[in-house]
């Protein structure tokens, strides 16, 4: 499964930005998708989830980000709204998918996409 993500970029404190990924492969079916981000020297955070139309944030983004996706059509999209400074980070995008109804799901993750908010 390869994923790619897009839709990063520059922008003002205050600003939104909208980031895709889409995803391709042998699969036949998605069970969740998830956003993390990884600012320098930091660790990767989950940002956002969503399963079976339950969506989770992490409370920092709750109220601005707003995760979606489209199952059958293999993408999703973090609507980002009221950017901070401190949303500056590459976000990636992770898919789980099953190769076959018998089998486990795995993770597949994206290239990632850089985020930056300047005050």
């Amino acid at each position: 499964v390869q994923l790619q993500a897009s839709g990063g970029g520059l922008v003002q404190a205050g600003g939104s930005l909208r980031l895709s990924c889409v995803w391709s492969g042998s699969f036949v079916s998605t069970d969740s998708v998830a956003w993390y981000r990884q600012a320098p020297g930091k660790q990767r955070e989950l940002v956002a989830h969503i399963t079976g139309g339950s969506t989770q944030y992490r409370d920092s983004v709750k109220g601005r980000f707003t995760i979606s996706s489209d199952n059958a059509k293999n993408t999703a999209h973090l609507q980002m709204n009221s950017l901070k400074v401190e949303d500056t980070a590459v976000y990636y995008c992770k898919v789980n998918c099953r190769r076959s109804w018998t089998a486990p799901t795995q993770e597949y993750w994206g290239q990632g996409t850089q985020v930056t908010v300047s005050s």
